[in-house]
């Protein structure tokens, strides 16, 4: 035990960034998986929860590879489980100095039994698909969760103050609503669409078609706004510039796949794809929010930092 405690880092070091990035790539693969489970009829691989059969745990031979993927994809909610245990472990002689990074683990693991238990109601309802949506939304909070505990770690601790314009602030907040707004839809769209993860699995009966035109508003709306936090942050050379520009990209790549998925049936791999890229742009998208503060004394301006230094 005395060898466990020693190992806990007492700072911010080099392992705790490690387990800060496996953390949230650990979440955005579960999205995949979980996409996956849904695309290849798989839901109901496992029929009961939180075990596989009435009589096991795991899933047996007799169910096929649907079994396979649907346990495949509770195992690594399990190890996801033990991700954020660790990652709370790893804290916890820091806790009163960084507040922030306890706080942070200690929401992310709250949510991952949450996000389990509401996985299993999903089985019980036969696939329903606001339950499954749901499923989804806490997904994509986690995948937030995890991005700023990446930041946190990897940046100075202390006051922050805001180091951009108001009003790039404001625009920031505008994208990341309508990118909140577009990622929501998307999961109603899905919820009408023909992966149900099961072929008897119900629809919400909404029209998909016109569900498709009405998550693509927002998402231009994103674009546009996104086109203009890159060009106002690379002019003005502001902290955010880099992420700005990562979530730019992530966006081109999201309208390309979904273009392309809406005028080919939808393919399994495509939908996929498109679930896995929903959970790298919120990921993208809180790390440009969380980039429009730095420490107090870095985000003053210049003429300030040299009075403060002469006094």
């Amino acid at each position: 035990m005395k060898q466990i405690f020693s190992w806990i880092p007492d700072r911010v070091d080099r392992r705790l960034r490690v387990i800060a990035w496996v953390y949230l790539a650990a979440q955005i693969l579960l999205v995949g998986t979980g996409g996956l489970v849904r695309l290849t009829g798989s839901g109901l691989g496992c029929p009961t929860w939180p075990t596989c059969t009435a009589d096991s745990l795991v899933n047996t031979p007799e169910m096929g590879v649907h079994g396979i993927i649907e346990f495949g994809n509770r195992l690594l909610a399990v190890i996801l489980g033990l991700v954020a245990i660790l990652a709370f472990v790893a804290i916890l002689r820091l806790r009163r100095a960084r507040r922030d990074l306890f706080w942070l683990t200690l929401l992310a693991g709250f949510g991952i039994p949450a996000q389990a238990l509401i996985g299993g109601i999903s089985v019980w309802t036969g696939l329903n698909p606001y339950v499954v949506g749901l499923h989804f939304v806490i997904s994509v909070v986690l995948v937030t969760l995890c991005a700023a505990f990446v930041h946190r770690v990897s940046t100075t601790p202390g006051a922050r103050a805001l180091a951009v314009p108001r009003w790039y602030a404001v625009l920031a907040g505008a994208t990341a609503f309508f990118a909140a707004v577009t990622i929501l839809v998307g999961i109603i769209t899905t919820g009408s669409g023909p992966h149900a993860g099961d072929a008897h699995a119900p629809r919400n009966g909404l029209d998909s078609e016109l569900l498709q035109h009405v998550h693509s508003w927002p998402a231009y709306a994103t674009f546009v706004l996104t086109v203009l936090l890159v060009a106002f942050a690379l002019r003005r050379r502001l902290p955010a510039a880099g992420w700005a520009t990562l979530l730019l990209v992530i966006e081109l790549m999201q309208i390309g796949v979904g273009l392309l998925q809406a005028n080919t049936g939808l393919p399994p791999f495509l939908v996929g794809l498109h679930m896995v890229l929903a959970a790298a742009l919120a990921a993208a998208t809180t790390a440009v929010l969380l980039n429009l503060r730095q420490p107090a004394l870095v985000a003053e301006p210049r003429p300030l930092r040299a009075q403060a230094a002469l006094r």
